[in-house]
């Protein structure tokens, strides 16, 4: 399908580009939750900020289009999923110390 858009009305036009737009948003926030999808909250995670060596934490959060990452020294990161890899578990980054509190339940 082909639109001719020089015999389009220039509201039309202005109509037609808020369409597609809002269409490409939509595109991009999908992709983005499916991306969210292949991690879960608990997961360990890392990536690479630029300029700065590779940064490794824990899921937190699932955001609108970013996840939270909460790193070993307690810095809070909202990072877009499609910069995440799959970070080294607790029990292989730190042996015999994976930093997990019990509670104690009220």
């Amino acid at each position: 399908m082909r639109i001719d858009i020089d015999q389009l009305t220039e509201v039309e036009l202005i109509d037609l580009n808020n369409r597609i737009v809002e269409r490409l948003r939509f595109i991009s926030h999908m992709r983005a939750h499916a991306e969210m999808l292949e991690f879960r909250i608990g997961d360990r995670v890392s990536f690479q900020p630029d300029g700065r060596p590779r940064i490794e934490g824990m899921l937190t959060r699932y955001n609108k289009k970013s996840v939270t990452v909460i790193t070993d020294d307690g810095q809070r990161w909202n990072v877009s999923p499609h910069f995440l890899s799959r970070g080294m578990t607790a029990d292989a980054s730190h042996p015999g110390d994976p930093k997990i509190i019990q509670l104690k339940r009220k």
